[in-house]
């Protein structure tokens, strides 16, 4: 374990952890409002284009299990490299794709990418921080991977006002790949200097996380198929407004620029609630945050899908973007404090494995699902249908999250 007593300075993990989280997460972010424009500019019809963005998260749910063992084996740091390489492949990919399936399988491996750093940059944050600072370590590094997704596309924006080229945003995604890869290579590694045993505790953590998946989704499968169904939902909520706005975007005929305007200020919203979300969860309960989340969430993609075809359908969207933003943003980090709510004390890294698999099992299907609606369909009505499943998975939240997690800490589970 890693040892309470030990020194710390912030400063020895801004340049290493933090800072590649933002430089890295902001190439995300700016790539997600262009990945539909892209897609239209190698022929793909709206279908399709929703399709390819939703690689994104396809590829985050695959490369979920693999990038557990890939920390195993070669520890954090080398992996954030090996994930950071494996996004400059994925830009290759979307810059030279001659068709929209090369696309696609470029925007699948930049969520595998995505993963794998997202995994290796907890497990060194599990390894190297002491206990008495884990706590705030990892909402900073939850904070500094949302500053991304503020600057990303409002970097976009810019570029594509100034080019008007959505290649211009891959460009970038490149030139962070680049930045991030570079700090983590030429600093120094401060987990080097700390005598740790054969394994840490943040690799025993991925490691175990990786191997008895299925003996733990068996073993937990009440939860799983309650409170996580529900979570699960939720998950896809949140990938679903991703994915479906630029995809609305181009349906109504916005330009890239604007698009990618509209969902930078929309992530700042996001961003800006951050600490609110976590205060009213351990001053209320759990219920404060997840059931606004959900619901608001599900009520505005219902809303969104009646707004296509008015004559103010411009101004509904940025409305629309605003307020989703706003019920994603009240619920920072619930399905990670759920989590770590429901995993038992004394080996929470098993359970949180499962959880994680579950909630994006639920984030990887529903924007496909949205896909299928809309090719079979249209993309209102794929939609409005998933903010109808919003509104179930609220239902089934409320029930659930009251008979297995206490309301506040010390009380008794109630709303």
């Amino acid at each position: 374990m890693v040892p309470s007593d030990r020194p710390f300075r912030w400063r020895s993990v801004i340049a290493v952890v933090f800072l590649p989280t933002i430089v890295f997460s902001m190439g995300q972010y700016a790539i997600i409002p262009v990945i539909p424009a892209l897609a239209q500019d190698l022929g793909s019809d709206l279908g399709a284009a929703a399709l390819i963005a939703s690689m994104l998260v396809v590829g985050q749910l695959l490369g979920d299990i693999p990038s557990g063992a890939l920390v195993a084996r070669i520890g954090e740091r080398r992996a954030m490299i090996a994930a950071t390489g494996l996004a400059l492949v994925a830009v290759v990919a979307m810059l030279l794709a001659p068709h929209p399936a090369v696309l696609g399988l470029g925007v699948l491996l930049l969520g595998i990418a995505g993963a794998s750093f997202g995994l290796a940059r907890h497990a060194f944050m599990t390894s190297f921080v002491p206990l008495r600072s884990r706590a705030r370590a990892l909402a900073t590094l939850g904070g500094s991977n949302r500053l991304g997704a503020v600057a990303g596309p409002l970097v976009g924006a810019a570029l594509l006002a100034a080019t008007g080229e959505p290649a211009s945003v891959v460009v970038l995604l490149a030139v962070c790949c680049f930045a991030a890869a570079t700090v983590l290579l030429v600093l120094r590694d401060p987990a080097a200097a700390v005598v740790r045993g054969p394994q840490t505790s943040g690799e025993t953590e991925v490691r175990a996380e990786a191997v008895g998946l299925w003996a733990t989704l068996a073993a937990q499968r009440n939860v799983l198929l309650t409170i996580g169904v529900g979570s699960a939902i939720l998950s896809g909520l949140r990938q679903v407004r991703q994915v479906v706005l630029p995809v609305w975007a181009i349906s109504i005929g916005l330009d890239e620029a604007t698009t990618s305007l509209v969902i930078g200020v929309a992530a700042a919203i996001d961003f800006s609630l951050f600490f609110l979300g976590g205060w009213i969860m351990d001053r209320f309960g759990r219920l404060w945050t997840i059931l606004p989340c959900a619901i608001g969430l599900s009520v505005g993609l219902i809303a969104l899908a009646f707004t296509h075809d008015l004559d103010a359908r411009v101004g509904w969207y940025i409305g629309i973007a605003l307020f989703l933003a706003l019920s994603n943003g009240l619920g920072a980090g619930i399905l990670m404090t759920l989590g770590a709510d429901l995993a038992d004390r004394r080996n929470p890294a098993p359970f949180l494995g499962a959880w994680r698999f579950t909630t994006d099992l639920g984030g990887a299907g529903a924007p496909v699902l949205v896909t299928a609606l809309t090719a079979a369909f249209s993309l209102s009505i794929g939609v409005g249908v998933l903010g109808g499943i919003g509104l179930v998975g609220a239902a089934i939240l409320r029930y659930f999250v009251p008979r297995f997690v206490s309301s506040r800490p010390g009380h008794d589970a109630s709303a």
